[in-house]
């Protein structure tokens, strides 16, 4: 009979549980493994057959030669290397060369030449499948412990059990050598703030400022137009510096995309500061929301819950930017493939930055713009109006004069700033307490009602912008967002006139 051991694979962000069977009989020296793995599963059989060999495991004359390892489901790609401690520790179970009880416990972990453990991706989802499931041991390489130990941080009943060696595994297993359970303080991983840019650091341009201090309160999309070197890349940058940290609940979401991505920080096991991602220009689709075979996460999800920064936006794809108009309004994006269905979430806030034309100095006072009324009209037909219309705040970035360069550096008003936020986000916080969002550019289109009422002489004003064709039923929407947070920095339960007034000022630019 095979012996059965555990292991997993992540699908998409969710982990599933594989079994490792291994069946063992007597025939032509053979090691073959099935169940749809890829060349690291493949190649798996030399890794696992040299370490051995490095623990002074060899085969005997009188074991069987033929081997035989089924991962199942057989149907679900399985893909790297994390199955070679459970390959390894499955052929000696089944050989009966070591003895042990295998119910309830994972095995993940990739072995090197020389037996010693290596650390994978994706431990976190791991770890917390194996709490779901009720599972009572993961023994996984000891550089993955801290990473598995945030989902028993407040559970003793599931042990994160973390070898150097698959010598070190199978005295544990055979109960010659005891390890405790790794314990995680989260003390000893806090990430120090290493912001790129403070925004104490920026000279000038108070109304970019505070349009990005109403953008990190809401969690509101911004864009921002302006000549080259004014300043719009400082600013956007800036802007995870204002932000508030991410608390444990989205840490933990966090920390498991980047975990599986593999980007995840050895010395910070734990995401912290919410995330800056910044592609390029040169960006393809599927590296921007997601895709490939099998489908991994793209920018928006490693964005999630932090910043997408777009600079030089009408530089992408036309058909990459068309691609982000689901994702800004459902915080998700679904990938769908011919052997694969995907939700992946994509909650972030987007900030674009744009010149005003090829050359950048339309409109300015100062320099002439060299471009012809036609490539000015490419230029700016690269942003499709369905999509302009889900950004909630615009803002012009104009060019700094010298007095504001040479002024000296304001000291404490970032500080200030994260403060309001900080405060804003916790009134926003406490409101939707019972909701599914919880920040004011999140509210559903049902609750906007609820959550943005206004006076009548409020509706009057915005009745006018409406039935001019000047706002949209979705700018109408985005506008009441806004003021919602605007009055909400304001410590200001309901919305007034010139919260209104305000949010209209950041809806439409200087030259509309």
């Amino acid at each position: 009979m095979a012996s059965k051991v555990y292991s997993t694979t992540v699908v998409g962000l969710d982990a599933r549980v594989i079994e490792v069977e291994v069946d063992a009989g007597y025939g032509l020296r053979r090691f073959e493994i099935v169940g749809l793995g890829d060349r690291a599963v493949q190649e798996s059989k030399e890794r696992v057959a040299s370490a051995l060999k490095s623990i002074s495991i060899k085969p005997q004359k009188d074991l069987p030669q033929k081997i035989l390892v089924n991962l199942a489901p057989a149907d679900l790609k399985k893909e790297g290397s994390l199955y070679d401690l459970p390959i390894a520790i499955g052929y000696l179970l089944e050989s009966k060369q070591i003895r042990f009880f295998p119910e309830g416990k994972f095995f993940i972990g990739e072995l090197s030449l020389d037996g010693k453990l290596r650390p994978v991706k994706g431990v976190l989802s791991f770890a917390i499948l194996a709490k779901e499931m009720g599972w009572r041991e993961i023994i996984l390489p000891k550089a993955n412990a801290a990473e598995a130990s945030l989902v028993s941080r407040q559970d003793s009943c599931l042990k994160i059990i973390g070898v150097e060696t698959l010598k070190e595994a199978i005295d544990y297993l055979e109960n010659r050598k005891e390890i405790s359970s790794y314990k995680i303080n989260l003390k000893d991983f806090t990430q120090k703030p290493d912001y790129p840019v403070e925004i104490d650091w920026i000279k000038g341009q108070e109304h970019a400022k505070r349009a990005l201090e109403i953008s990190a309160a809401g969690s509101h999309h911004l864009m921002m137009v302006g000549p080259p070197g004014a300043g719009k890349t400082l600013l956007a940058k800036s802007l995870i510096s204002i932000l508030p940290s991410l608390d444990f609940e989205e840490s933990l979401e966090v920390t498991k995309i980047y975990s599986i991505a593999g980007l995840l920080k050895k010395e910070y096991p734990l995401m912290l500061l919410r995330p800056f991602r910044s592609p390029h220009h040169t960006s393809s689709e599927p590296a921007l929301i997601g895709g490939g075979n099998p489908p991994r996460a793209g920018e928006i999800t490693l964005a999630h819950k932090g910043i997408l920064f777009l600079d030089e936006w009408p530089e992408f794809h036309r058909d990459v930017l068309e691609s982000l108009r689901q994702p800004i309004e459902e915080g998700e994006i679904t990938i769908l493939r011919a052997k694969h269905y995907l939700t992946l979430p994509a909650r972030f806030t987007l900030v674009a930055a744009a010149n005003p034309c090829p050359c950048g100095y339309l409109n300015d006072p100062e320099k002439p713009c060299r471009c012809s009324t036609n490539q000015i009209r490419k230029y700016q037909r690269k942003l499709s109006g369905p999509l302009i219309d889900r950004i909630d705040i615009f803002i012009d970035v104009p060019q700094i004069k010298y007095e504001k360069l040479a002024s000296k550096d304001s000291q404490g008003t970032g500080q200030e700033i994260k403060k309001r936020v900080a405060n804003a986000r916790a009134v926003q916080k406490q409101r939707f307490g019972g909701e599914h969002f919880s920040v004011n550019g999140e509210i559903s289109l049902p609750q906007i009602k609820k959550y943005c009422p206004v006076d009548l002489k409020t509706q009057n004003l915005l009745r006018q912008y409406v039935d001019s064709g000047r706002l949209t039923a979705r700018g109408y929407h985005r506008i009441l967002k806004v003021a919602r947070t605007i009055a909400d920095l304001e410590n200001s339960e309901n919305i007034s006139y010139g919260h209104i007034a305000e949010a209209l000022m950041y809806r439409f630019r200087e030259n509309e």
